[in-house]
């Protein structure tokens, strides 16, 4: 625990991750009314971008191959929430984009570990988002009479502010919890 100087390990780590991949879900479909938005931004935008922040400092911690187990966990308990909570369409979008996305956010950060702090972090979760919105507005919504486009475009928008938000916890949060001893190669930088 965070507490102890340690994140959780395993599987409090993918029920998380599972967790804010199927709140996201639900989320995605209620738009943001406020302002005339409705058209261009869901509550989704803001509650998937916490799945970075898990992946990075369980990268972190742990290392890549901890944090692809916990993205595979996540994936599989999301992808059956969702089925249930959202649907087989946004089910199905939502694992593709969210496997793809993350797997791919774990091999930035790790190649850009060892850079200034913010780097892997700030860089990973910028590639990742893009290519989480770009494949689940395309799988989810294409087709149909959602404006899928516009609300991709303002979702990445909303995921690049909160990488760069993020960076705050995540610098505190890399201060407080050590690098996994005997994790070849990390070291407490990224």
């Amino acid at each position: 625990m965070i507490g102890s100087g340690r994140l959780p390990r395993g599987p409090l780590l993918a029920l998380a991750m599972a967790g804010i991949v199927a709140a996201s879900n639900v989320a995605v479909s209620y738009p943001i009314t406020a302002f005339g938005l409705q058209d261009y931004l869901t509550w989704g935008a803001f509650t998937y971008p916490f799945a970075f922040l898990v992946t990075d400092l369980t990268n972190r911690v742990y290392g890549p191959r901890v944090a692809r187990r916990v993205v595979a966990a996540g994936f599989v308990v999301a992808v059956l929430a969702s089925v249930l909570l959202a649907g087989p369409r946004i089910a199905v979008a939502s694992g593709t984009a969210f496997l793809a996305a993350q797997l791919l956010d774990i091999q930035v950060f790790d190649r850009l570990r060892r850079d200034a702090w913010w780097k892997a972090p700030f860089v990973s979760s910028v590639i990742g988002s893009g290519a989480d919105t770009a494949l689940f507005f395309t799988l989810a919504f294409a087709g149909t009479t959602v404006p899928w486009v516009s609300l991709a475009v303002v979702d990445w928008g909303v995921k690049l502010g909160l990488a760069a938000l993020f960076l705050a916890p995540y610098g505190w949060l890399r201060e407080a919890l050590p690098v996994a001893q005997g994790e070849a190669g990390l070291t407490p930088r990224a």
